[in-house]
């Protein structure tokens, strides 16, 4: 082996090999011949980045024997693990790569680099490549997988990007960690640390552009819709993001749709608002959506140290190398594995996504990477932990108040307060019981991280200013699981729906409008006048119009428009036909935008689906029902006139039985009519199977659990026997 002054190793790691019994760069030549001239480009790169940079003391000898030697020793192999820059969260992966590798070298390891391909959930928004988005989750856990087994790197130092890829990236190196568990192998466990990509920054409305549509606004005032008008100055609040992108295609199409502007003029101001959303140095985007949920996890799980926990640009070289260092510290322990961190971390991990009102989409990926874990964990696991502690909500995020991720961000810069640290500490204050003695990649528990914080938040940083905060927010909080006489499980989040509404929408009675799918939904939630559509849909009947309206507070007949604005008549949007066996459970982010961004539809109607939601997703939305209507779900059997009651206080929602309803009854059915209703499912079945034609069979999400499992591989969910418990 080279040297320690040629190999400029840190003396701290200067002596460490990494502890097994079987080394496959020892006992097969192939690869010691193969990567020495991978790593040695790898290192020449490095360098050429890093010259002239303060403080670089350079790399020494790291030609190939330097390297095959370093090989042959069992040294650290240390996988970076990198996204593509064809999304916005990995534009500056490259240089960061090269500044770890330099590290990584420097402390006497080996540093190799992949990259997986990263979806950006926004541009597959409404279209087909929302039917690959979760199956890109399980092509990310194997893809790691395979090349991190296939070239049996020791450890990985991951560069967390935005949606689903970390908890893939996490899943197949959990996976790797149990197959490594085996005797036969003798091989170490699995180490990881992630550094989350930074956090972009929120755009603004150029001012022609504002000009334009509140042109649009005085247009719909005079032409009759005022309502239009308030939802598109609603709109303005917001930070320029896609997601309110979104809403203002919704809101312009409605006012094409009206004329109140043309369909090249719509286009225009979406072109501009467009250009105007992205920061040029990228990053995740700055709501509360799955990217930030999925950093969120990423740190409550302990993989991510406080130093780059969240970052407002590209790391520096001293923040890179800080974090290589906390890596090569945990090496050849073994309560600092991937699976042992996992385990101890689960149930924190659930009490600080309840706390931060995270995406509903890691209702799928959290038992998704406990599963590749091994651990026999489902959702009614979170349900379980949900239900032993209330936990508050802290985390005051708004993307209309000055407190969206960037702000968090930019104070946790300012030392305001200490991110995941200080989330732990105020649920630790509040007496949620947090395992403060679980490990973390930091190299320290929980307590031992939380032991000198003085306060969790500067108490000179206003209330109002603050994100994270030391007094509840609310007692409700994080995402619920439903059930009901129709599917098994469903989930609400909680968090995105505001008090009143949950309030309001607790015990009401909804008629179903029933969907083969989204872009029917989204179509007629963009119809120039939307209640008077509803209003001539099949299955309402004066009987039962009156029977909602009483069951809702109200009393005698009343005009349609009228029942809707004050909420005695509400609606149930259901799309089925979303699962994962039955399109690749696509997000239902476009009409529950719509939804959200009609001031009269979203006080008053609620949207239930088979799919997924987008993390951004605000309002009643129910997702994830299984079972999906592809595989006979009751969801399935819904027709329009069908009435729904709704009981969020006892986390339930009944079909009722229509004929008693209409008696003054609310009596649930005892099952769903399935049978009745057997040659109308059988006809929706066969549509469903030719819609699913329009997915690539490689991506088809066939063989994978239901979403209370996680949507993982058969084989994956089969092997997940192992018991985990709080």
């Amino acid at each position: 082996m080279p040297s320690r002054s040629s190999a400029v190793i840190n003396g701290e790691f200067a002596d460490l090999v990494i502890d097994e019994s079987y080394n496959p760069y020892r006992t097969c030549i192939q690869g010691l011949a193969n990567e020495p001239v991978c790593v040695q480009e790898i290192l020449r790169r490095a360098e050429r980045l890093l010259q002239g940079e303060p403080g670089f003391e350079g790399l020494g000898d790291y030609g190939q024997p330097a390297i095959v030697g370093r090989l042959a020793s069992n040294r650290p192999r240390v996988a970076i693990i990198q996204g593509s820059a064809d999304h916005p969260a990995h534009l500056y992966d490259h240089e960061h790569m090269l500044r770890a590798a330099a590290r990584i070298w420097q402390n006497g390891g080996v540093p190799f680099t992949f990259g997986v391909p990263v979806i950006c959930d926004g541009t597959a928004q409404s279209n087909i490549g929302q039917s690959y988005s979760l199956a890109s989750r399980n092509h990310t856990a194997m893809a790691v997988n395979i090349t991190f087994e296939g070239h049996c790197y020791h450890a990985a130092y991951v560069l967390s990007g935005c949606d689903k890829s970390p908890t893939g990236i996490l899943s197949g190196l959990a996976a790797a960690d149990r197959a490594r568990r085996q005797p036969e192998r003798g091989q170490a466990p699995v180490w990881a640390i992630f550094a989350p990509s930074h956090v972009l920054r929120g755009g603004e409305i150029p001012a022609a552009t504002k000009a334009r549509l509140q042109e649009i606004q005085a247009a719909a005032k005079a032409g009759g819709d005022p309502q239009l008008a308030a939802d598109i100055e609603e709109n303005f609040h917001y930070i320029l993001q896609c997601s309110s992108d979104e809403a203002f295609l919704g809101q312009l199409n409605r006012a094409v749709k009206q004329g109140f502007c043309t369909r090249d003029e719509a286009d225009r101001i979406l072109d501009e608002l467009a250009a105007a959303t992205c920061h040029d140095k990228g990053g995740v985007c700055a709501f509360n959506g799955t990217g930030n949920s999925s950093r969120t996890l990423i740190a409550a799980l302990g993989f991510a140290p406080r130093q780059v926990e969240l970052l407002v640009d590209e790391p520096e070289t001293l923040i890179v190398s800080y974090t290589v260092d906390q890596l090569f510290r945990v090496l050849n322990r073994p309560e600092f594995s991937v699976i042992n961190v996992l385990a101890r971390n689960y149930a924190n991990a659930i009490r600080i996504h309840n706390a931060t009102g995270s995406s509903t989409n890691l209702m799928l990926h959290m038992p998704a990477v406990m599963r590749h874990a091994g651990f026999d964990v489902t959702v009614f696991d979170y349900e379980r932990v949900q239900e032993s502690h209330p936990v508050p909500d802290v985390f005051a995020h708004s993307l209309t108040e000055g407190r969206d991720t960037f702000a968090l961000a930019m104070q946790a810069q300012a030392g305001r307060h200490h991110g995941m640290e200080s989330l732990y500490k105020v649920l630790a204050d509040l007496g949620v019981p947090m395992d403060l003695d679980a490990p973390t990649m930091a190299g320290k528990t929980w307590r031992q991280r939380i032991a000198n914080l003085r306060h969790a938040v500067d108490p000179d940083l206003p209330e109002k200013e603050a994100v994270i905060r030391v007094r509840p927010v609310r007692d409700i909080s994080g995402t619920t699981v439903l059930r009901g006489n129709f599917f098994s499980t469903g989930v609400v989040k909680v968090a995105g729906m505001s008090t009143e509404q949950y309030t309001r929408f607790d015990g009401r009675c909804f008629i179903v409008r029933y969907y083969e799918n989204e872009h029917v939904c989204s179509d007629e939630m963009q119809a120039a006048d939307l209640v008077a559509t509803l209003s001539q849909m099949d299955g309402l009947s004066e009987p039962l119009l009156a029977a909602v309206r009483k069951a809702n507070g109200g009393s005698g007949p009343g005009d349609f428009k009228a029942m809707v604005e004050e909420g005695t008549l509400a609606f149930a949007f259901v799309i089925a036909g979303q699962g994962p066996k039955a399109f690749g459970m696509p997000e239902m982010f476009a009409p529950s935008q719509y939804l959200r961004h009609h001031g009269v539809l979203e006080r008053t109607s609620i949207l239930m689906t088979d799919g997924r939601y987008s993390g951004v997703t605000k309002g009643a939305c129910i997702g994830h029902v299984t079972p999906e209507a592809f595989e006979g779900g009751g969801i399935g059997a819904l027709v329009n006139g069908d009435v729904v009651w709704v009981r969020l206080g006892e986390r339930r929602i009944d079909l009722l039985d229509g004929a008693a309803f209409l008696e003054g009854a609310k009596r649930p059915l005892a099952a769903p009519p399935l049978e009745a209703r057997a040659s109308l499912l059988a006809e929706r079945r066969a549509r469903m199977e030719k819609r699913l034609l329009q997915v690539a069979a490689c991506s088809v999400l066939d063989h994978v659990s239901p979403a209370e499992r996680g949507v993982v591989p058969e084989a994956v969910d089969r092997r997940a026997v192992e018991k985990w418990s709080v």
